[in-house]
C-alpha cells in the first residue's frame, strides 16, 4: 500500500511521462518528411497519404501560433528543405532567443490577447495578401492561438474592448467550442478567414488539437478550415449566456449590426467562388490530440502494473459536477480493482466569480477533489489535475495533486478549503502546501489530464 507522498510521486510520473512521449518533433516524423523537394504527407485512419512535389513554388509562407507555435514552427525549419524562399510570421508566448531571420515572431497574449496579438494578425494577412498560385503555405496552429492570433472585424473596436470581449467569453462558462463559435463572428482571422486571404496558394495546415476530434474546427477557432457554424447558434450562445449586455459598447454594437444584416442577401458569386478556391487547394493534418497524451498517460500507468479505465464523460463539465462524477466513478471502480488508475482528458469549465484569486480549472477541479478525499483519511488515495501547456488559469502552476490528508494540512495551515474553492483561489493553498505541478510553458498544447489513483 503506497503512501501518499508515493503516490503524489507516481501521478506526476505518468503525467510527465505523457508529457514526454507527445514530442512534437517525433510527431512530425510520424505524419510527414520530405524526399528532396517533395512532401510526403504519411497515411492515417483519418487520412490517405499525399506526395507534394515542391519543385513548381517559387516561395513558401509559415504562420505559426498558438502555445505550441515555437515547437512547431522549429521542427519544421530543420526539416524545410528550401528555406531561401522563405518568409514567415511566428506569434507564441515568448519570443525567442534564437530566430530564424526569415520569421517575424510576436509575443501574443493568453488567455487575453495583447497588442502583439493584433501585430501578428496584421502581419500574417499582409504577407498571405502576396500569396500566388506559386506560393506554398504552412499554418501552424495550436490552442491558445485565439488569443495569440486575433484582429477585430469592425476596427473601431479597440485592443481594450477586445481583451474585455475575450475576458467575458472566457469567464462565462460555455465550453470551448461555443466559445469559439462566438469568436468566429468577431475576428478577421477566424471561422476560415486566414485561408480566405489566400484563395489562390496551396495551403497545409498542422493541428495540436485541443479540442475534441469531432470539433477539430474549434481549434484556435478555425482560421484555415471551413466554418460550418452560423450566425444563429452565435446568437443563441450569446443569449443563453448573457454574453451581449456584458461586451464593451462597440462590441456589443458590432454584434447587433451583424444581427441586423442576417437577413441580408449572401455574399457575391465572386466570394463565393473565392472561397471555393482557398479550400480547394486546402489540406489539414493533425498532429497531435488528446488522445495521443492520455493514451500516452494509459500505457505508462499500465506499464507500473494499474488497471486503468479511461472516462471522458466529463469534458466540457462544470468543474464541481465533473469533479463529483468521477469520484463517484473512481470510488465504484476500485473496489474491484484496489491498484486503479482513472484517467480523464479533455477540459472542465469554470464560472468565475467577480474578484478571483489565483488559479485555474485544473487547481479547483484538484481542491473539489480534496473535500471528497478527506472522507477516506488512511486510504491511498490522490487526484491529479493539469493542463499539457504548463500552465493553468492565471496561476504560474500547471495543475496541483491532492490526496486525502490535503484538506486537514490545508487547515493547518490556517487555510479553510471550501472558502479557498469559493474565491477561485486554489493555486496558493496547494503551493503553500508544495503540491502544485511547475513545469513552466512546456511548448505543447493538448488539453488537461485528470489522474485519479489508488492502490
Amino acid at each position: 500500500m503506497s503512501n501518499p507522498e508515493e503516490l503524489h510521486t507516481i501521478a506526476r510520473e505518468i503525467f510527465e511521462e505523457a508529457l514526454r512521449a507527445c514530442d512534437i518533433a517525433q510527431a512530425f516524423d510520424r505524419h510527414l518528411h520530405f524526399e528532396g523537394r517533395t512532401l510526403v504527407r504519411h497515411p492515417s485512419p483519418r487520412l490517405p497519404a499525399i506526395t507534394q512535389p515542391l519543385e513548381g513554388y517559387k516561395e513558401f509562407f509559415a504562420i505559426a501560433f498558438g502555445k505550441a507555435a515555437l515547437s512547431m514552427l522549429d521542427a519544421l525549419l530543420e526539416r524545410l528543405p528550401d528555406k531561401k524562399h522563405l518568409e514567415g510570421v511566428c506569434s507564441a508566448p515568448v519570443i525567442p532567443k534564437k530566430r530564424n531571420r526569415h520569421i517575424r515572431y510576436y509575443a501574443g497574449g493568453h488567455p487575453l490577447p495583447n497588442e502583439d496579438s493584433l501585430a501578428a494578425a496584421r502581419a500574417a494577412l499582409a504577407l498571405l495578401k502576396h500569396a500566388k498560385k506559386d506560393t506554398f503555405i504552412f499554418f501552424l496552429i495550436s490552442g491558445g492561438g485565439s488569443a495569440m492570433l486575433e484582429l477585430p472585424r469592425e476596427k473601431k473596436i479597440s485592443l481594450d474592448d477586445t481583451i474585455a470581449f475575450h475576458e467575458t467569453l472566457v469567464a462565462s462558462g460555455a465550453t470551448i467550442t461555443e466559445v469559439n463559435t462566438v469568436r468566429k463572428y468577431f475576428s478577421a482571422v477566424k471561422g476560415g478567414r486566414l485561408a480566405l486571404a489566400a484563395p489562390q496558394a496551396t495551403k497545409l495546415s498542422l493541428l495540436l488539437a485541443d479540442v475534441p476530434l469531432k470539433d477539430l474546427a474549434a481549434v484556435a477557432s478555425s482560421p484555415t478550415l471551413p466554418d460550418y457554424s452560423s450566425l444563429a447558434e452565435c446568437a443563441e450562445i450569446l443569449d443563453r449566456f448573457h454574453l451581449l449586455e456584458k461586451f464593451p459598447t462597440a462590441v456589443r454594437g458590432y454584434f447587433e449590426q451583424l444581427y441586423r444584416a442576417q437577413g441580408e442577401a449572401p455574399g457575391s458569386q465572386t466570394d463565393q467562388q473565392k472561397a471555393a478556391m482557398a479550400f480547394q487547394h486546402a489540406q489539414f493534418d493533425t498532429l497531435l490530440s488528446n488522445h495521443d497524451f492520455v493514451n500516452a498517460a494509459r500505457d505508462h500507468a499500465q506499464a507500473l502494473g494499474y488497471k486503468v479505465v479511461i472516462d471522458n464523460t466529463c469534458d466540457d463539465w462544470d468543474y464541481a459536477e465533473a469533479a463529483r462524477y468521477l469520484l463517484a466513478r473512481f470510488h465504484e471502480l476500485r473496489r474491484e480493482h484496489p491498484k486503479l488508475c482513472l484517467l480523464s482528458s479533455g477540459e472542465v469549465t469554470v464560472k468565475l466569480g467577480d474578484h478571483p484569486g489565483c488559479g485555474g480549472r485544473n487547481q479547483q477541479f484538484a481542491l473539489k477533489a480534496a473535500l471528497d478525499l478527506a472522507r477516506y483519511e488512511g486510504e491511498p488515495l490522490a487526484v491529479l489535475s493539469a493542463g499539457s501547456d504548463g500552465m493553468d488559469g492565471n496561476s504560474p502552476a500547471a495543475g496541483a495533486v491532492a490526496d486525502t490528508t490535503t484538506a486537514a494540512r490545508a487547515r493547518s495551515y490556517q487555510f479553510d478549503p471550501e472558502v479557498t474553492l469559493a474565491r477561485f483561489d486554489a493555486c496558493t493553498l496547494f503551493t503553500s502546501l508544495g503540491d502544485s505541478i511547475v513545469t513552466g510553458p512546456t511548448g505543447n498544447n493538448l488539453r488537461d489530464l485528470r489522474i485519479l489513483i489508488s492502490g
